[in-house]
């Protein structure tokens, strides 16, 4: 018997064969790395890093509430961009989510190369309610 137990949603993108969206574990919930595709067209949110973190965001919003918690409940998040130049454009995505005084934990890198051409990517841990 698995020690963990997979995470799917429709109302976020499908995640090939070989990765869940996220997976539960021991009181939290931990999302596969997310990027802005719209579910319903399977294809890239139109605009930049901004439009792409809003709706990678709403990708793990939806994954979380399938999982029993909340974007409230983020406790740690990775995220990775194409450009360090466009690491402000991604906070004002971030931050309109993130409105209260206590945000998550974080990390951001620039990386060579995302998935299907992703400017961003978000992965992050969060408690179950």
């Amino acid at each position: 018997m698995s020690s963990f137990t997979p995470v799917s949603t429709t109302k976020a993108y499908k995640p090939l064969s070989q990765y869940s969206q996220a997976v539960k574990y021991y009181g939290s919930v931990h999302t596969a790395g997310t990027i802005g595709f719209v579910p319903e067209t399977w294809a890239m949110v139109e605009g930049g890093v901004k439009e792409q973190t809003r709706q990678a965001l709403l990708n793990i919003r939806a994954i979380l509430e399938e999982a029993g918690s909340s974007m409230a409940h983020i406790y740690k998040a990775n995220v990775s961009i194409m450009k360090m130049s466009d690491f402000a454009a991604m906070n004002e995505a971030w931050d309109e989510v993130f409105t209260s005084e206590a945000k998550p934990s974080r990390a951001c890198v620039a990386v060579y190369q995302l998935p299907m051409g992703a400017l961003v990517l978000i992965e992050c841990s969060a408690a179950l309610k």
